[in-house]
């Protein structure tokens, strides 16, 4: 891909010329992409039922939710009655619940993803032999009153989910 940038370059003999205002324009204003995300993350709702809601094309809803969710990431996790306190990482998640004695409960959601392409590695991690399709699966870990502290660790569909008590 770069060598291809290099070569249109040469040939040009300029950077690349675009007009004022060209590129993607958003079709999703800013609250909306950041519901959207915290929709899917909730939900797990098809990226392509919110598309049919909002109008716009799966790969918009995608788009989204891929420019979204690090800006959450670095946010962090809000505890419940506790505004000030955020928890960011999964050693953070455990530092609080040894803390404060709160009981965890880790659940693993899989969701359906698209099929990686061939003959890239990796490529048959994702298939799930519980669900028969192509998964991956996410870590949601709540307090003892369901309330959500972490949300994360994404990874290929046949994973084992495991119950821990720190």
């Amino acid at each position: 891909m770069a060598t291809e940038a290099g070569r249109l370059h040469a040939r040009r003999g300029h950077e690349r010329l675009r007009a004022p205002g060209a590129g993607p324009n958003h079709e999703l204003v800013f609250t909306d992409r950041v519901i959207v995300t915290l929709v899917i993350l909730r939900f797990q709702l098809p990226h392509a039922a919110l598309a049919v809601f909002y109008g716009v094309d799966r790969s918009t809803i995608t788009r989204a939710v891929h420019e979204i969710r690090p800006l959450l990431a670095t946010r962090g996790f809000a505890v419940p009655g506790r505004p000030e306190l955020r928890l960011r990482t999964l050693a953070d998640v455990f530092a609080y619940a040894a803390a404060e004695g709160v009981e965890l409960r880790i659940d693993g959601t899989k969701a359906q993803v698209r099929r990686p392409k061939a003959n890239k590695p990796g490529r048959r991690a994702f298939v799930s032999g519980k669900r028969k399709q192509n998964t991956r699966e996410a870590t949601v870990i709540t307090d003892e009153k369901g309330s959500t502290l972490w949300t994360g660790a994404v990874w290929p569909g046949p994973a084992a989910c495991t119950t821990r008590r720190p």
